[in-house]
């Protein structure tokens, strides 16, 4: 990132205590022209001198006393003292400072220091904010300070209840310019991810080496230590007081973490012992793949790559500028519905599946974290390859912690169905989107078979599912169109005494039918009919996951809407109950051919090829809604397009997904100058000129991306906020769509 001159942010930046950390942010501060002066405070004149020398400071102070009174509202004190030394100087800057003085820290452990604020005050003072930024260097002091040390690394922010907001978004504006990506969570959360990703990898490189130097009596082995000896052990020339401090401060969440560690060291030493190769071997390879993984999230970091992840906390805009036509010839991601049901159902098949075309989205690497978590192996994916040792319909083993899914739908509704009939008990939890969306949907008709489940009073995650209890099949007329409940219901069936059936009122997509059948299990559709008996078993098979249609309709309205464009998606899934976005574009004029049909196991595919045609505005037929339900926001973009107006009704489906749909896509074409009046149940849309603007993705990734495909018939740019979420489903969006002709920046 290269270094800019920002507005200032604060207006005097107070550092107290000039260590690595201290001086490194008053030197990007200073440099970056983002307060009115910064001040150093420490208590060895020798570091204020070379403070000052150096021109990290603009002047200093041997304590706050000296300045408190000049400080008021807009300045920051950052406390950067160690850990076990933060209380004493946050008494002293409490009883000196004005509330209106944002205080801020940037300790390693964090309850140890909301602890000691509420011991010294009775609760956290609201101009407090508790901060950690997870940078650092082998070198300590001031002499080591790099205004470059913050730079796309993240600040993680623990504000508790009483932290004001106006001192949470003047502490955040501060990292941010100086190039951190912040995020905030809770203090607990904060203690225990770092004592398992930072503290202890610290820890035990410090104790290796400890060994070892123990052994060095006959021969100095450091002088023939490997590269990954060094790489590991490097963190262990970090400041032994500064880590001291932390075990103590954090022992609780690191002695947690340690204990785990030290039982799988105890298998692990058992296993080599022993010579069981087998067992030795699936250990290497599931520690393989998560670091793979992990891996691969880290890589989605470098934004330029057209990759992008939610993990990653650095908020990412899209700057789409208008021009260009969409042409090409490509291949989209594979589907992310079919994904999801291969690792279901290939982890409870009896023996090895193999799946390739697998979508390495968030959401579907989501589900199958899910069943490594639940001791299913699964190697990969490596290339969309993916081989799943299935442990049968009976063979799961109860998670060491809550199912983390993201931001995904469809694996906490089916995931619920397919967990009701387990031995165990089970927590699902997302992220905050998903966090906000309902289960009751899934839960009721659960319930209904038997199955014990909680969720937040409004319906929402997190679910807990009770284990050992017996399901009874059910006839579960569904009260809405979603094939997330009827697949969660059938799921739960395969667990179930007797027969279950659902029943639709009106079709959707069929994949957890026919995935079913590919792995051998009886399932009998008939219309709005589906019905299977619990009891049978799963065999293992193999699955080509074609390319998805929802991914390929942004691209098939790129080319319908921009004259002389002319687009061919290769290999995508045309299963009927899909297909809606097809219908809906033809009636509205759009020149679209199939060729190339074939089928893949159970479900046919061909090569799609779309030229321009003048669009019209049509009333969609409402038996089209359930088969287009994931595409409607780029069909709204066609109607914004089209001449004359296009008129959706049936749709109340869409205000439940991962944002308001339709409030989303109405509030965005007007922001943009398109006549759009959102209803209950749809829109109504007149087709005119796209304007420029900027607009909100609600980080709704379908959102994002309708946006996007918008700018092609636009007369300015168009600037969409918050897009990280765009990798859930299509992790190489940004790259496709340059490929075919669309100017889009990050931003």
């Amino acid at each position: 990132m290269a270094k800019k001159k920002t507005e200032k942010v604060v207006n005097r930046l107070v550092i107290i205590g000039m260590g690595l950390i201290g001086s490194s942010l008053a030197a990007a501060v200073r440099e970056r022209n983002i307060a009115k002066e910064v001040i150093g405070i420490s208590r060895r004149k020798s570091t204020l001198e070379i403070a000052l020398n150096n021109g990290i400071v603009d002047r200093c102070a041997d304590d706050l006393v000296e300045v408190a009174s000049e400080l008021s509202s807009g300045d920051v004190v950052v406390i950067g003292v160690p850990t076990l030394s933060v209380p004493e100087v946050l008494k002293q800057c409490v009883e000196l400072l004005s509330p209106e003085v944002t205080i801020t820290d940037v300790a390693s452990v964090k309850e140890s220091v909301v602890i000691a604020a509420q011991e010294l005050f009775g609760e956290v003072p609201s101009q407090l904010v508790p901060g950690h930024p997870i940078a650092g260097s082998e070198k300590s002091g001031v002499t080591a300070a790099n205004s470059e040390l913050f730079i796309d690394h993240r600040v993680i922010l623990t504000p508790v209840e009483s932290t004001s907001e106006d001192h949470l978004k003047r502490t955040s504006a501060l990292w941010q310019n100086v190039g951190a990506m912040v995020s905030t969570m809770t203090v607990q959360e904060h203690d225990q991810i770092l004592a398992a990703t930072s503290h202890l990898p610290h820890f035990l490189a410090y104790s290796l080496v400890d060994t070892l130097a123990g052994m060095n009596e006959k021969t100095d082995i450091f002088r023939y230590a490997a590269g990954g000896f060094r790489d590991f052990t490097r963190i262990a020339a970090s400041d032994p007081i500064m880590w001291r401090d932390i075990a103590v401060a954090n022992k609780k969440a690191v002695i947690e973490v340690m204990d785990k560690v030290m039982d799988n060291l105890v298998s692990l030493r058992s296993l080599i012992e022993n010579t069981e190769e087998d067992k030795l071997t699936a250990m290497f390879k599931r520690a393989r793949d998560a670091r793979n993984h992990f891996g691969s999230m880290l890589e989605s970091n470098k934004l330029d790559t057209g990759l992008q992840s939610p993990m990653n906390e650095k908020v990412i805009n899209y700057i789409v500028s208008p021009g260009g036509n969409a042409r090409g010839d490509l291949r989209v991601p594979g589907d992310k519905s079919m994904s999801h049901r291969s690792i279901m159902l290939g982890s409870l098949a009896d023996g090895m599946t193999e799946v390739t075309g697998f979508l390495e989205g968030e959401d579907s690497l989501a589900t199958l974290q899910a069943f490594r978590d639940m001791g299913v192996e699964i190697e990969g994916p490596n290339e969309g390859r993916v081989v799943i040792r299935g442990v049968g319909l009976h063979g799961l083993k109860a998670p060491k912690k809550p199912l983390y899914l993201g931001n995904s739908g469809t694996s906490i509704r089916l995931l619920s169905g397919l967990l009701a009939g387990q031995a165990f008990d089970v927590e699902l939890q997302g992220d905050t989107s998903l966090s906000g969306r309902p289960m009751g949907r899934v839960a009721t008709p659960l319930r209904k078979m038997g199955a014990v489940i909680e969720t937040e009073k409004d319906g929402t995650p997190p679910m807990r599912i009770k284990g050992g209890q017996k399901l009874k099949g059910i006839n579960y007329r569904m009260p809405m169109a979603s094939a997330q409940v009827k697949s969660c219901v059938l799921l739960a069936g395969l667990y179930a005494e007797g027969e279950t059936t659902t029943v639709e009122p009106a079709p959707t997509r069929d994949h957890t039918e026919r995935m079913l059948r590919g792995f051998g299990y009886q399932v009998d559709s008939n219309d709005d009919t589906a019905s299977l008996n619990g009891g049978g078993r799963l065999t293992s098979t193999r699955i080509n996951v074609p390319a998805d249609i929802s991914s390929a309709a942004f691209f098939m309205v790129a080319a319908a809407i921009v004259p002389g464009s002319d687009i061919t998606l290769r290999h995508v899934g045309v299963n009927p109950t899909r297909i809606g976005v097809i219908n809906i574009l033809r009636q509205m004029g759009a020149n679209i051919e199939l060729f190339n049909p074939a089928q893949v196991g159970d479900e046919p595919v061909a090569d799609i090829r779309v030229r321009y045609a003048p669009l019209k505005g049509i009333a969609i037929p409402e038996d089209q809604v359930p088969l287009a339900i994931d595409e409607f926001p780029v069909l709204f973009v066609a109607a914004a397009c089209a001449e004359g107006k296009t008129i959706l009704t049936g749709a109340e489906e869409l205000r439940v997904k991962e944002s308001d749909r339709i409030q989303s896509m109405a509030d965005g074409l007007v922001t943009l100058g398109v006549d759009a009046v959102a209803t209950d149940d749809g829109i109504h849309i007149e087709g005119g000129e796209i304007g420029s603007g900027e607009v909100e993705s609600f980080d709704d990734h379908r959102i994002a991306m309708a946006f996007s495909i918008a700018a092609l018939r636009a007369n300015g740019p168009i600037i969409i906020k918050e897009t990280n979420n765009v990798a859930t489903s299509f992790p190489n969006f940004i790259s496709l769509a340059r490929q075919v002709g669309i100017n889009i920046k990050l931003a």
